[in-house]
């Protein structure tokens, strides 16, 4: 091992002497036109000798020829420059100065160090390319394409051509920009546009591509996917870009495509300084920290510095998650890991006496619409009185922003869940009218991934076979992914005003039965799907602003700022009939109500991929 170890840069060391002799002889050849003496040829090849022994000596020392540089990449021949040149200099230093030592040309001392150069760049690049060819088995490398001819794809081709152990090879990049139908990324062409993808992976032979699009709209990945799923090619991608935080692609976050990709919206843009100056530095209570939502929130706001994160929930197995999550460690020894129920006042006002939150988070609820139909009365304990628990105790510790976390449901409410989570915002625009004090409601629709979520249920029935039900061929939802939703909350603490109910722009709502069809495709496997119909209290679209509730957007494109009747809780009990009623199907016809009152479930399709 030692043996080839040396003999490598042995080889090397040898290779960039010949350079400068080559590259000496060359130019003096070409500039005298065989017509020097003995003695200037002496001299020559004196200064030659000099340069090349300076930059073995120099090279070795450096650590240059021990593998200081993987060879051939670009930090390599650019030190190798270095060094040829300062081998260059000290050598017509030395040729200047030494006694008995004829000086040789100053157009040889000059131009040869360039020359030189040029050799021992290439031969590194030569050298690279046979090392890397001669450690692989194309046979073992499936060919692909790389989507895409940007700056993503092109660390994605380097990685993908400099690791010999990947079972990836790239054999084109697929571009619809005409000013790259010529270019070439290490050495990968692009050979045709988006229509042209599928003719040209039957010529390559390419059943596998790799989307590496960071600044594409949604549609365009949604488009590949389609013409792949249609097509039997698998469609493979890389980390989004918020999601790299400015590191390189890892060839080991290379995944398959998943329909949360397709669904969720562009990332919210965050005003840093606004946020940073309500977080960094106060004492943050997070409520429901081990959910979805609430976990998510306590990654993002540990990132601002805060000088206290409560993490507050009644699942201890949630709350040892958390703890690993953000600290590495599960002991569940601290005081900043509670175990409370937001039902019992009590417990939470001995809670709020030891930290005395000046944020908080209000993320915990019941959330799942059909079980709170059958158990009213749970979702009123939690999201209508936990909810006025935690404001009254904000009112009285000095919390001085409060960002309750409501539901699209809320809006022209037909649930228990969405009269509950109403309710909450009423609540919650009576304290900060009460108190002036920055205390909003934020609400949104679906969350992509969440536990109980649809995404998480279509995948679990698929893993057994099917089949996917769903409630109606044409129920629609609006979706976004837990970091967007997130982003909006933590924003909302910044730019609300007291008593705002935030609400993000979330584009079009999205069928739920195609997205069980695009999942189904995606899984290939025969799937089928059934109709269920709708349950009481569902509606078939969802509205994110209700019909007496105007659209202001003062401060953000994407956010709407919308108010609501503020409710005192003097009045709450009132409220309790309307809130627990027992609800009845949103039926969209005549016909279907008849059909589900016999209690039928029917296939509608029997989808194959």
């Amino acid at each position: 091992m030692h043996i080839n170890i040396w003999a490598r840069r042995a080889a090397l060391a040898t290779l960039d002497m010949t350079c400068w002799f080559i590259a000496g002889i060359s130019i003096t050849l070409l500039r005298f036109s065989f017509k020097l003496s003995d003695e200037d040829l002496t001299a020559v090849l004196v200064f030659l000798a000099t340069a090349a022994t300076l930059q073995i000596l120099i090279g070795f020392a450096s650590k240059q020829y021990r593998n200081r540089y993987r060879t051939g990449s670009f930090e390599d021949v650019v030190f190798i420059g270095v060094l040829a040149a300062t081998s260059a200099i000290l050598a017509g230093i030395i040729n200047w100065i030494v006694p008995l030592v004829i000086t040789a040309p100053i157009t040889v001392m000059l131009s040869a160090p360039l020359l030189a150069m040029l050799f021992m760049a290439v031969l590194r690049t030569l050298w690279r390319s046979y090392s890397r060819r001669a450690g692989l088995e194309p046979e073992k490398q499936e060919p692909i394409f790389v989507i895409g001819a940007g700056d993503a794809a092109y660390q994605l081709v380097r990685q993908l051509n400099a690791d010999i152990t990947t079972s990836y090879r790239p054999v084109g990049l697929i571009d619809d920009a005409p000013s790259k139908k010529h270019l070439h990324l290490d050495g990968v062409k692009v050979v045709g546009t988006r229509d042209e993808l599928v003719q040209k992976a039957r010529e390559y032979g390419v059943q596998t591509v790799i989307y590496a699009i960071h600044n594409a709209p949604r549609e365009t990945m949604i488009e590949y996917s389609d013409i792949c799923s249609k097509n039997n090619l698998q469609m493979l991608t890389i980390p989004s870009l918020e999601n790299l935080f400015g590191s390189k692609i890892n060839l080991e976050d290379i995944r398959h495509i998943d329909v949360a990709d397709l669904l969720g919206r562009r990332q919210v843009k965050t005003n840093l300084s606004q946020i940073a100056g309500y977080l960094t530095n106060k004492r943050v209570l997070v409520t429901g920290a081990g959910g979805s939502i609430g976990s998510e929130i306590c990654r993002q706001v540990k990132e601002l510095g805060p000088s206290d994160l409560v993490l507050l929930d009644r699942d201890e197995s949630a709350l040892h998650s958390m703890q690993l999550d953000l600290y590495g460690l599960g002991l569940l020894d601290t005081p900043d890991m509670v175990l409370c129920d937001i039902r019992d006042i009590d417990a939470l006002r001995e809670i709020f006496a030891e930290h005395r939150p000046e944020v908080i988070f209000h993320t915990a609820a019941l959330k799942h619409l059909p079980m709170l139909e059958q158990y009213p009365d749970e979702g009123w304990k939690t999201n209508t009185l936990g909810s006025l628990n935690l404001l009254r105790l904000a009112e009285e510790f000095g919390t001085q922003t409060f960002v309750n976390i409501s539901t699209d449901k809320a809006a022209d409410a037909t649930s228990v869940l969405g009269r509950t989570k109403r309710l909450a915002e009423r609540l919650t625009a009576y304290y900060a009218h009460k108190t002036g004090r920055n205390f909003v409601s934020v609400r949104f629709g679906n969350v992509l991934g969440s536990r109980g979520s649809m995404l998480w249920t279509f995948r679990h029935q698929i893993e057994r076979g099917g089949p996917i039900t769903v409630t109606h061929p044409d129920v629609e939802r609006y979706f976004m992914t837990i970091p967007e939703a997130c982003a909006l909350v933590i924003q909302a603490g910044a730019i609300g005003r007291p008593a705002d109910v935030m609400v993000l722009d979330m584009g079009e709502p999205v069928k739920i039965y195609d997205v069980a069809r695009r999942m189904i495709a995606m899984s290939g496997k025969d799937i089928n799907i059934v109709i269920t119909g709708l349950r009481p209290g569902e509606k078939l679209s969802e509205v994110l602003v209700a019909e007496n509730e105007s659209d202001d957007r003062p401060f953000h494109p994407l956010i709407s700022h919308v108010s609501v009747d503020e409710l005192d809780p003097a009045t709450l009990e009132d409220a309790y009939a309307d809130a627990v009623r027992e609800d009845e199907v949103m039926y969209s016809s005549e016909a279907e109500r008849n059909w589900k009152s016999d209690g039928q479930v029917k296939i509608i399709n029997t989808y194959k991929k």
